[in-house]
């Protein structure tokens, strides 16, 4: 159907467009979640006592409990420079300089982007530096500030075949030396903190003991020679996924045999000198069983201990002098194992888990989350009606309510389903949710109990969503129908009351009129199709009729009053979700590119102007304005976060057209 009739409200000149959108702001405030599922080296506490961690292409500084974001939520800033997923981190020894890598990605063209390092001031929150374009390949795995000579250097691992390793004269920009380091994979690298000419690197198979001669080599600008680490009569582990110097001189590896090993400093063997005389060398001294299961994280205490955290055993050992066990705790089941650990202020311990969660606590207390989040893609969102709450699900099964106002995950709920789509009763007090297998629920947002469980067809389903007066549900599916559904005053009991059959393809949007008598709909070839429901769910053939309809919720992505969204020459799959504010004067879109763009509404004519965000390390699944415009939420896909962005001057309130900052940002 040709999107060229204009609605009679498409009124605004491009003039008026253009100064319009140049107040729009959205600010970024918390995000929810943590990367731990498949990242090492994310967690750090800084200088200021801030926890610094990242999540798709945003590093977050954390302040659990206190400072600006609200009750028990701490607060919140964030540094946006990265243009693409963070897969690493380092803190410099000062404890206030942080060096972030990033992955490759591609543009919105297809091309790759190159992976980059940032360094950047946490207080400040801008860029020093920026090492590595056109260096890089694939992404950066693992990255370490020297520590003996006030940070001067920096030694990065990338993710080529060949896991190069170069060490960085970092204040300058400059390559002082670059090595093919193994064809393992590489998962932790860090400098002797007494020695920088003593590097380590552990992965796959393998410990390696990098001697580097700043100022040495073939080319007379630093050479690297390498010891691999003999494991002899111990067995040889198929990970070693950290390491930690000790002040002794030591070295302790953890295993996937949930071993932790001791390295000492053999003397050089004078009698096979090799390039650059003799070489002292790295080998076990001890061997200690700490874990069933691998060994994901190793941190050295202030006070001198070593905590260890497993995998598969979930528990935190405390080890003292010799390695002799001190203390234990064991993380509850629901955060998964152990990934990182820092050392907070006091006695407090920081904690990320496989299962994307920060906990905070220590091994008498035990530990309690701070930080929350999906662990795998997300799809299914909808915002309170009156409340600032909103609600995800996704692949990894669980449904989730969020508070808005403490930035907490308020409860979360195992599906047993993946969860795609869902959408508050207007009272709020129960929630539609479709799952991936025809079968749709009914609970209760207090009690979480499921008053409903009905199924419609066996596809999966794309789109639930309530008639404003909350007499109907409509249920969109990927069988090509719309179900529609009489629902009872207090939301728990649903009948059918018909269907909507015409679309040749699976449904992807749809929204209810204002008088909760039509709805409008978006299918997978691109068709709109209206419909009178309160007429017996029969399809209106002239679809002009529908053109100056006014629309309860705005969500399709294809329709008169948003055509302008779509850029030039898109396949029509690169708009995942739309959400019209609830004020009638922005629109929100999430595309396939990693973005979130806001739109003045109506957006009735080619190649409206609009204002475009990043943070977002993967398509962006979903979008909602919350009850009163003052947030939007957004949804990434395969990196499983959520971010809030705050309107700037929004609010709700008409006099101002709201605003998302592409700079760092403070929540106040």
């Amino acid at each position: 159907e040709s999107l060229r009739g204009r609605p009679r409200d498409a009124s605004h000149s491009p003039q008026r467009i253009s100064e319009g959108l140049f107040s729009l702001t959205f600010l970024l405030t918390p995000s929810y979640g943590y990367r731990g599922r498949d990242s090492r080296s994310n967690l750090f506490v800084l200088r200021s006592g801030e926890v610094v961690y990242f999540i798709a292409c945003v590093v977050v500084l954390y302040r659990p409990g206190g400072g600006p974001g609200g009750s028990g939520g701490g607060g919140q800033r964030h540094y946006l420079g990265h243009t693409d997923c963070v897969r690493c981190l380092a803190v410099h020894p000062d404890g206030v300089r942080v060096a972030s890598g990033q992955t490759a990605g591609v543009d919105k063209d297809g091309k790759p982007l190159q992976p980059v390092v940032h360094i950047w001031d946490s207080e400040k929150l801008h860029k020093l530096q920026e090492i590595g374009l056109g260096v890089f390949e694939r992404g950066v795995g693992a990255l370490a500030f020297s520590v003996s000579d006030q940070g001067s250097f920096l030694c990065v691992v990338d993710d080529s075949n060949e896991h190069m390793l170069s060490v960085w004269d970092w204040n300058r920009g400059a390559k002082l030396v670059e090595i093919k380091s193994t064809n393992d994979s590489v998962l932790a690298v860090g400098f002797n903190p007494r020695d920088s000419s003593c590097i380590v690197t552990s992965g796959k198979s393998h410990v390696h003991f990098w001697n580097w001669s700043p100022g040495g080599g073939a080319q007379g600008n630093g050479g690297l020679t390498r010891k691999q680490g003999v494991f002899g009569k111990y067995k040889k582990p198929k990970f070693v996924p950290c390491f930690v110097f000790l002040p002794d001189g030591d070295i302790l590896t953890g295993d996937s045999e949930g071993t932790i090993l001791t390295w000492g400093r053999s003397p050089p063997d004078s009698r096979t000198p090799g390039r650059g005389g003799a070489k002292e060398t790295f080998g076990i001294i001890a061997q200690t069983r700490a874990h069933e299961g691998s060994i994901f994280a190793l941190c050295l205490l202030r006070d001198g201990t070593v905590l260890s955290g497993g995998g598969r055993d979930r528990r935190l050992v405390q080890w003292g002098p010799g390695l002799t066990a001190l203390q234990e705790a064991e993380i509850p089941e629901q955060f998964g194992a152990v990934r990182a650990i820092a050392e907070g202020l006091g006695s407090e311990l920081l904690v990320g888990t496989t299962k994307n969660a920060l906990l905070r606590g220590d091994l008498t207390q035990g530990f309690s989350p701070v930080i929350q989040g999906h662990t795998d893609e997300l799809w299914g969102l909808c915002t309170h009606p009156s409340l600032n709450r909103f609600l995800t699900c996704g692949h990894d099964r669980q449904l989730c309510l969020w508070d808005g106002e403490s930035h907490a995950l308020a409860w979360s709920l195992d599906l047993k389903e993946t969860g795609l789509c869902a959408d508050f009763h207007p009272s709020g007090k129960v929630v539609a949710v479709g799952l991936n297998t025809g079968r749709w629920l009914v609970l209760d947002t207090e009690t979480r109990e499921i008053v409903s469980d009905v199924t419609d067809g066996n596809e999966q389903l794309s789109v639930v969503r309530y008639s404003p007066d909350g007499m109907y549900l409509a249920i969109g599916s990927h069988d090509n129908m719309i179900y529609i559904y009489s629902v009872s005053s207090d939301g728990a009991k649903c009948n059918r009351f018909g269907r909507c059959v015409g679309h040749s393809s699976f449904i992807t949007h749809l929204d209810w009129s204002k008088d909760g008598s039509f709805i409008m709909s978006n299918s997978g070839d691109y068709e709109i199709l209206y419909w009178d429901v309160a007429g017996g769910c029969k399809l209106l053939r002239n679809r002009y009729e529908s053109r100056d309809r006014e629309w309860a919720t705005y969500t399709c992505v294809l329709g008169f009053h948003v055509y302008g969204v779509w850029p030039d020459g898109s396949d029509g799959t690169d708009i995942n979700s739309l959400c019209r504010s609830h004020n009638e004067r922005v629109v929100a879109v999430a595309d396939d590119f990693c973005k979130v763009h806001l739109f003045l509404y109506p957006c009735a004519r080619a190649k409206a102007p609009s204002r475009k965000y990043g943070g977002h390390g993967s398509h962006v699944t979903s979008v909602r304005f919350t009850h009163d415009d003052s947030h939007l939420i957004s949804l990434g896909g395969k990196d499983a976060s959520i971010f809030q962005w705050r309107m700037l001057g929004g609010g709700g309130t008409p006099s101002r057209t709201p605003s998302l900052s592409p700079a760092s940002s403070l929540d106040v």
